[in-house]
């Protein structure tokens, strides 16, 4: 009986990840599918180099936004009822985009469709964490960062199939529509969801929060976990709601920084230079426009697998070494591309090395930088500031994807290939000194105990942090 029971809490528990991380879906198709669309609509809309970056980047302009007040619109009304509103805000900005007349029209609703992206892409990962179990949660947080590449191959793929076959005018029309389907299955989906238990306690709603945990726990651990939120949420009583202000709190302005940190460090790799601009890439490498367009499916393919392993990994491994590694090997594979883009450009087999480093890159950054970005954002940060500091820390990864995304079309007719990638390597050389200083290690710790870690380790009074300590002593846990 009791196993039977434990069957439908972990059963109900995968359910609920699923339907939230169609969320993460959206997420990677709507910032995938450009990739592929960018060329046809290059020669609808006549676009420049600066108005290819535009058209793709205000679409991470608004995700900055979207993020900020994805994160309080999150703690004010739930997390349910924010990813149901997001859902609709999805349906609405891609219906915009498909029918956009004009470059105008478009950058206003790729801006909205940011928004949402933005938006859930704080929702998502802050309602698995609380809903999570701490001995599984890095493994289900990271199942919605899986679900982002699953929509980022989808887009590369019907960008392929499209492009192939439908090839010409307003083409990229049906690939940007195509993400209307998931909005939808997000939509219904999350109207047999249940609200976050620490939400709900939040908002002193126990016996509700109580009688959710009993559906994905067993009744000894919900028991224990809504005590140990009620025990959390009580020392955080005579706070006011999350703002601006904490900030002059010291343990929980630290938190905030690393988790500012943690979302430039990761971006700055220039992921997205690939995922938006790499069928671009692979042209200017030598590939037609249809060669291209499929050659970045592999792209597509090697992120999901490369997900795959990061999310066993997780359950195996610390963050820090996970985060390390990773940003070794996109630094490394940065620098191979400037330089063979330079030593073998008259070379027929530029394209294929240059497809070859991009798989290398991505295997690196979906496989550890990214599962760890996300489950790490997920988990610094206490209850009452959960939201808040996911939204900021948001904000500032999708400002860094903004800055890149309008830049890198004008860097690439600017300066070429290889400066380009050499700029991107300097920086990633920078991110692995930050990361190896102040990225704490978080792995099989409840979300109480690492807020209990960081008030314990960043005295309010004093201000006195021993960053190379504070490291020491976490990794000599794990």
């Amino acid at each position: 009986m009791n196993k039977q029971a434990n069957q439908n809490h972990i059963s109900f528990l995968s359910t609920i990840v699923l339907v939230s991380t169609f969320g993460g879906l959206l997420f990677g198709y709507d910032t995938g599918v450009i990739n592929g669309a960018l060329p046809y609509m290059s020669d609808d809309f006549n676009l420049t180099s600066f108005t290819e970056g535009l058209v793709t980047s205000v679409l991470l302009l608004g995700a900055a936004v979207g993020a900020v007040f994805g994160g309080r619109l999150s703690d004010g009304i739930g997390r349910r009822k924010n990813i149901l509103f997001l859902s609709i805000l999805f349906f609405i900005a891609t219906l915009g985009c498909t029918l956009s007349p004009s470059v105008t029209g478009m950058v206003i609703f790729r801006f909205l469709l940011g928004m949402a992206v933005g938006g859930a892409s704080v929702a998502v990962p802050t309602f698995i964490a609380e809903m999570s179990p701490s001995d599984r949660r890095g493994q289900l947080v990271t199942r919605n960062e899986l679900m982002i590449v699953g929509g980022q191959l989808l887009a590369f793929v019907f960008n392929a199939i499209l492009g192939n076959l439908l090839s010409g005018e307003g083409v990229w029309r049906y690939m940007l529509g195509i993400a209307g389907v998931p909005a939808i299955l997000l939509f219904f989906g999350m109207l047999k969801v249940p609200e976050s238990p620490r939400w709900l306690v939040k908002k002193g709603r126990n016996e509700e929060a109580l009688r959710i945990l009993r559906k994905i726990r067993t009744e000894e651990q919900a028991l224990t976990e809504l005590k140990e939120i009620q025990t959390a949420l009580a020392a955080e009583s005579d706070l006011k709601e999350a703002s601006f202000k904490d900030l002059t709190v010291p343990w929980m302005r630290r938190i905030v920084f690393i988790g500012i940190a943690i979302a430039i460090v990761t971006q700055a790799t220039g992921v997205n230079s690939i995922m938006y601009y790499g069928t671009e890439i692979l042209r200017q490498a030598g590939f037609a426009t249809s060669a291209a367009l499929i050659g970045n499916v592999a792209n597509g393919v090697i992120s999901v697998l490369a997900t795959i392993v990061g999310i066993w990994l997780l359950g195996r491994v610390g963050r820090r070494p996970m985060m390390l590694t990773g940003l070794t090997g996109t630094t490394l594979t940065l620098l191979l591309i400037g330089i063979l883009s330079s030593t073998v450009v008259s070379s027929e087999a530029l394209p294929y090395v240059m497809l070859a480093l991009t798989v290398t890159f991505l295997a690196f950054m979906q496989g550890a930088i990214g599962p760890v970005l996300w489950v790490s954002l997920s988990e610094i940060f206490p209850s009452r500031l959960r939201g808040f500091g996911m939204g900021v820390s948001v904000f500032f990864l999708w400002m860094t994807n903004f800055v890149i995304g309008l830049l890198f079309p004008v860097m690439l007719d600017k300066m070429g290939l290889s400066v380009t990638f050499f700029i991107f390597a300097g920086v990633g050389c920078v991110s692995i000194f930050l990361m190896a200083k102040f990225l704490p290690e978080t792995k099989g710790r409840t979300l109480e105990e690492i807020e209990e870690s960081f008030r314990t380790y960043y005295d309010d009074k004093t201000d006195k942090y021993d960053g190379i300590n504070h490291i020491k002593s976490q990794v000599n846990k794990f």
